[in-house]
């Protein structure tokens, strides 16, 4: 009984914010500042879910996803539900941030390497994530991404799923084909 309830709920929402856009797409402005209120408010809880660890990010993710549904809302198609279409435009923005965050990491150097203050430990580990960095570069993105959510990250195979569009299924298998990739590298010297 609870699940229809919730399922009725979500299915308002979603009737509610579909309907602000339509409106908003044929020119009436005040129904589409409220759909952007409203889905601001849906995106933030989205994000936030999927920013666990990084929960200065979700504002700005929020607010690049609503930027990014205003220049692509002339793409939606009224006979698909709003939100696959927005929460795939709002992983897209994920994605991007979390290859922006990798790329940063990887150009920037720790203090204490030019100083000196790192240990040789600290030095092997930096060594360490750099060259499985640079070997993960070389796996498809199928396979990339599930062994960083779940392997470096942490994630589960549901999360992992949810945030890169993948079935569970198809998660397992990234993983599994991905670390059996990286290991042929690692045994060929690559």
């Amino acid at each position: 009984m609870q699940r229809m309830q919730e399922t009725g709920r979500l299915n308002a929402g979603e009737a509610r914010l579909r309907h602000l856009l339509l409106r908003g797409l044929a020119g009436d402005e005040p129904a589409y500042h409220a759909f952007l209120q409203e889905l601001s408010a849906h995106l933030r809880a989205f994000l936030r879910k999927r920013l666990a660890r990084l929960p200065d990010e979700v504002e700005d993710l929020v607010q690049e996803s609503l930027l990014a549904v205003h220049n692509q809302r002339h793409t939606y198609d009224p006979g698909q539900p709003l939100t696959a279409w927005v929460h795939a435009i709002a992983k897209y923005k994920l994605v991007d941030l979390l290859r922006r965050r990798a790329k940063r990491d990887l150009l920037s150097d720790p203090l204490d390497e030019e100083f000196g203050f790192a240990t040789a430990g600290d030095t092997e580990a930096a060594d360490a994530q750099r060259d499985l960095t640079k070997l993960l570069a070389h796996l498809p993105e199928r396979q990339r991404l599930p062994i960083v959510h779940m392997k470096l990250e942490g994630l589960s195979v549901a999360e992992a799923a949810k945030l890169t569009g993948m079935s569970e299924s198809a998660v397992k298998v990234g993983v599994h084909r991905g670390l059996k990739a990286l290991a042929a590298m690692i045994r060929g010297g690559a």
